[in-house]
């Protein structure tokens, strides 16, 4: 797991000296973070590359970039990579005759590219952004996992096209404009995230999930996308042999996730899905789990930490419990907003920082999440809500926002993702909803901020739910095998009874909700007149719906949340305030 950044010009020809230089100095000051372990660059004719490392697998060889069949540094094919790739082995075995010369497992996509051209994406099973330059073409291929998981971005000026793992890096070096778009603005604050490929900084760009690019002297001269998901309707299925198969395909990925030769551990919620991870990774190692859980001060919220130890206990596994209070949020919170460039107003990060933060503090750089699962095999109620005849009676998902209607300044939040929607054909209407939140909510929400709240602290996340094999197995499952009237996920809820019958399979979804209404209704009229003052805020929302939010958040939390939230974000991205202050200190600042 690492960092990425680039830079081409625009005219095929090398810049004056010093400018490559100058550009990827700027880049690695800004995301630093992802890279504590070692910095790599190349710099020759029209491109640079830079890849700043955290080591996870071969710690003493695996420094980038990566050469092809030619290891010359002016004339071989270079790569530089920010993920992991989890058929490695699969892959050597395949080429046996290919003169490896390192153990990491993100060497192989060079020589895949070489072997088979820009298409080589196609048979990587794992998370990653990819940077390829070829020399004898003049090629810059870019691509990206088809989940989304990792992240990747790029930007143009007048005279050359720029890459990065976080727009901040690219903002840093002089492209896209820090100036907030206004229709993205609106979408996240109505939506909680932005959707597509632009982001909400005008001219940066996201390499979408599966997405490869081409670029030559500057300019995208071809793409082409692949899909995390299969294609058609439900497949039948006899449900032992259902049972049977989820079994395998979860066992399977989880033992390729565990891949890495530093320690690694769990993160532990008590729900279904963490639940799912403690067991296999404990069947898959025979060894005691490290985990990591959080909860709420004063037993606020939604706090599963005492089922989480309880699981713990019963697996054998070690469990730290982290607490955040009240103190804790308003001391920390611009601090995580500050983490999240592109950003996404789901509360989930503060815990999730803090689990990053302990993670690194324990020792672990890399740990396991429960992500995917849900859009996966049927979670949420809103896929409950789209089984006959309960569709007939219900809006579509997302169809009211954050602050529903009437609002002139969040006009239009919803086109992102109507025309998503108006792309579906040959879908059930639960598929289809699946497909949204795969393709915009996950990458744009929840990916995100497992990314940037655990980069930020030098850990990995990984996702063993996220996998191409899990998905064309879940994706394809009968509707009635996720979701049912009253439970989501439905198979993989009676697979978990069978595995680890102590874990409360049938248990109802809770989440991951700290008390983040409470915690702002505390601060009363005095901080919903600052966040009303935040220049952020004060062009989209009136002063009297910021007011009202805040003094209501205890009731409703999300409307006080994503306006602090904003406020919080653009006082770091956009204004330039110090995040190291508390929430007022910030605060007070902006609006001066």
């Amino acid at each position: 797991m690492c960092g990425i950044a680039g830079v081409q010009t625009r005219n095929g020809m090398p810049p004056a000296p010093g400018v490559f230089d100058a550009i990827l100095d700027r880049m690695q000051h800004a995301i630093a973070h992802r890279g504590p372990d070692g910095v790599g660059r190349l710099a020759r004719g029209d491109t640079a590359l830079l890849q700043l490392r955290l080591a996870i697998v071969d710690l003493k060889t695996g420094d980038q970039p990566f050469y092809g069949a030619s290891a010359d540094r002016e004339t071989g094919v270079a790569l530089v990579a920010n993920g992991e790739i989890y058929n490695n082995p699969d892959l050597r075995r395949a080429m046996l005759t290919t003169p490896f010369r390192t153990k990491s497992d993100c060497e192989p996509p060079v020589f895949l590219y070489e072997a088979i051209g820009a298409g080589f994406a196609d048979r990587l099973r794992g998370m990653y952004a990819i940077a390829i330059h070829d020399p004898a073409t003049g090629n810059l291929v870019l691509t990206r996992d088809p989940f989304g998981i990792k992240p990747l971005y790029y930007a143009q000026n007048e005279g050359s096209f720029a890459f990065a793992s976080e727009p901040r890096a690219l903002l840093a070096a002089g492209y896209g404009d820090r100036n907030p778009a206004p229709s993205r603005a609106a979408e996240l604050l109505q939506l909680k995230f932005t959707t597509g490929a632009d982001t909400i900084f005008p001219g940066i760009r996201r390499v979408l999930p599966g997405e490869t690019l081409v670029v030559r002297a500057g300019e995208i001269v071809a793409s082409h996308r692949s899909t995390a998901l299969p294609a058609g309707e439900p497949v039948r299925i006899d449900h032992r042999k259902a049972l049977e198969q989820l079994d395998d395909v979860l066992l399977g990925s989880v033992l390729a996730h565990l891949q890495s030769d530093v320690p690694y551990g769990l993160f532990l919620s008590g729900g279904v899905d963490s639940a799912a991870l403690l067991s296999l990774m404990t069947r898959a190692t025979g060894r005691r789990i490290q985990a990591l859980t959080v909860g709420w001060e004063g037993g606020e919220g939604v706090d599963e930490t005492a089922e989480a130890l309880r699981l713990a206990g019963v697996m054998g596994a070690d469990c730290t419990r982290i607490e955040m209070g009240q103190a804790d949020f308003w001391a920390l919170a611009p601090r995580i907003a500050a983490s999240i460039d592109d950003p996404t107003a789901d509360a989930a990060i503060l815990p999730s920082w803090l689990l990053g933060e302990a993670a690194r503090a324990g020792g672990l750089k890399v740990t396991l999440c429960g992500e995917g699962s849900d859009e996966l095999f049927g979670g949420y109620a809103r896929y409950r809500k789209q089984r006959a005849p309960l569709r007939w009676f219900t809006r579509k998902p997302r169809s009211g926002g954050v602050f529903g209607a009437g609002i002139p300044g969040l006009d239009g939040w919803r086109c992102g993702i109507a025309a998503a929607e108006a792309a579906i054909s040959g879908r059930t209407p639960l598929q289809a909803a699946q497909i949204i939140d795969c393709q915009e909510w996950l990458p744009n929400d929840l990916l995100i901020k497992l990314d940037r709240c655990l980069m930020v602290h030098g850990v990995e996340g990984r996702t063993p739910f996220l996998d191409p094999v899990v998905a064309n197995f879940a994706f394809s499952l009968p509707d009635n095998e996720k979701a049912g009237f009253k439970f989501g996920k439905i198979l993989l809820r009676e697979w978990l009874q069978n595995a680890f019958p102590q874990a409360g399979a049938w248990d109802k979804k809770k989440g991951f909700k700290p008390p983040v209404g409470v915690w702002i209704q505390a601060g009363g009229a005095s901080l919903a007149a600052q966040i009303a003052a935040q220049p952020g805020v004060a062009a989209l929302v009136p002063r009297q719906v910021v007011l009202q939010a805040v003094a209501d958040a205890g009731r409703e939390a999300q409307p006080a949340w994503s306006l602090l939230y904003y406020a919080l974000w653009h006082s770091y991205h956009v204004l330039g305030i110090d995040a190291s202050g508390d929430i007022g200190t910030v605060l007070t600042e902006a609006a001066h």
